[in-house]
């Protein structure tokens, strides 16, 4: 290889091994992410009409915005960064190799002088007994040491917490699996797809609306993508409830789902925050809807105590009355209070053609059978009932990459508790011609291990006192 092609591989490393980058990286991925909380991903095109103007919408799509997280640029970030992170670990793996298979046995003077913990005192008795009381106090103190004999002397090195020193390494591996997750799960999963189900339908694909740019990258353009679930869905019935107020209290799909033609799940029930999982693929209760005209029961009763005549009519319909007049439902509503606050429930407006004289609107309360009785016409007309039948929406997600995610998770937590809250301790005695010499080093938590060391220093001078 020659100086220049030597010269550029060092540059690109040293590039990739530079902690400017991961900063600018980290940054950048930190900004990303408020980009995408700002705006909506993957939200339906009328909604960006709503809130932005289309030179902003122009920008935006041409940036990826609307759609960030499946963007060339945003990918390339986590790309540069995974290699970030594996340059920088390349990088500092020889040393930390080094020090778990090759440990400094050995305490030489020059080695003395890099360490900042020494203690040194005088000891009575052979170099073999004095060696058996340090090893006795540093095996039931700290840990078992290893005892060589060089340079006319006995060493002894003991460590704890070696492996400490892997926390980094995990910590970086768990970031390259969450963010291997994520890509598993944009890439293979179904995020932001819909179904649509009247009561009695059923299906076996989902819709998805994206952006995408039109032949003259003027604006963006909604298109919606086909996606095969691999079993069927079927909306057995769709109910809701309300509160007093006319607010929707709680709506229930019922749902039953046939895998190649078999009952697998039956008439289960689906609301906001219950979702149904199966093959990996989640519904959750979403959104609802009328479906189709709804069919209207009435009654028109002669006087007080007259015969009651029993009416039915859709929306828009017009029927006829037993004295020769007719009605016609314009429109109703589930409550009547934000239109008259002093009186609750249902209600319809009807519109009345008599035999003779001009048609005349009229309102119909449920709950105030009465109301009409003040009209004094010769029928007393009552809202009884309504047959309405509602569509269901259903919202389907699926992510693969979720347990490969939560395993990137569990690592991360193992990898910070191994990098922060554990050391790797390590301790050097040197014995000769009566004189002990002991030194001891922690790669971190540096306070705590000197009062460790200092405990075992004050054990050691009464030890050359006895």
């Amino acid at each position: 290889m020659t100086s220049a092609k030597r010269g550029f591989v060092n540059s690109l490393w040293n590039f990739f091994c530079s902690l400017k980058l991961t900063i600018f990286l980290l940054i950048g991925l930190a900004a990303s992410s408020i980009i995408g909380t700002v705006i909506p991903q993957n939200a339906p095109f009328e909604q960006y009409q709503k809130l932005y103007s289309d030179s902003a919408i122009r920008v935006f799509s041409a940036l990826n915005f609307f759609d960030m997280y499946h963007s060339l640029w945003f990918l390339l970030l986590l790309y540069f960064l995974t290699l970030n992170i594996l340059a920088c670990t390349f990088k500092r793996w020889p040393r930390d190799w080094k020090i778990f298979t090759e440990p400094t046995l050995v305490m030489d003077e020059n080695m003395e002088k890099s360490l900042s913990l020494v203690r040194h005192c005088k000891m009575s008795g052979s170099p073999a007994a004095i060696r058996d009381k340090m090893e006795s106090l540093l095996r039931s103190r700290f840990a078992a040491p290893v005892v060589t004999e060089a340079e006319g002397g006995f060493h002894l090195f003991a460590q704890k917490g070696m492996y400490s020193r892997l926390g980094v390494y995990v910590l970086h591996l768990s970031i390259i699996i969450v963010f291997l997750g994520a890509i598993i799960g944009k890439n293979f999963g179904i995020e932001k797809a819909y179904i649509n189900l009247e009561e009695g339908q059923e299906t076996s694909v989902a819709y998805k609306t994206v952006l995408s740019k039109n032949k003259a990258n003027i604006a963006a353009q909604p298109e919606s993508h086909v996606i095969d679930l691999g079993f069927t869905v079927r909306c057995e019935k769709f109910t809701v409830s309300f509160y007093e107020n006319g607010m929707p209290k709680e709506f229930k799909s019922i749902l039953t789902i046939k895998d190649n033609g078999k009952t697998v799940i039956d008439k289960r029930p689906v609301i906001v925050n219950a979702p149904l999982t199966y093959k990996g693929i989640t519904l959750y209760q979403a959104n609802y809807g009328p479906a189709g005209n709804p069919v209207f029961h009435l009654a028109a009763r002669e006087g007080k105590d007259g015969a009651r005549t029993k009416i039915t009519a859709s929306q828009g319909e017009k029927v006829s009355l037993p004295d020769g007049s007719s009605l016609q439902v314009l429109d109703y509503t589930d409550d009547i209070r934000p239109f008259i606050p002093q009186i609750s429930g249902p209600a319809v407006r009807v519109e009345l053609f008599p035999k003779t004289g001009e048609p005349q609107t009229l309102l119909l309360l449920k709950n105030y059978p009465e109301f009409d009785e003040h009209r004094g016409g010769q029928f007393i007309l009552t809202y009884d009932s309504i047959d309405q039948k509602w569509w269901t929406g259903l919202q389907v997600s699926k992510d693969p990459g979720v347990w490969v995610v939560w395993f990137g998770c569990a690592l991360m937590v193992a990898g910070i508790c191994m990098a922060f809250f554990l050391s790797h301790k390590r301790i050097w005695v040197r014995i000769e011609d009566g004189r002990v010499s002991m030194a001891g080093a922690a790669n971190k938590n540096q306070p705590a291990f000197q009062a460790l060391f200092d405990g075992l220093a004050e054990k050691l001078k009464k030890e050359a006192g006895g």
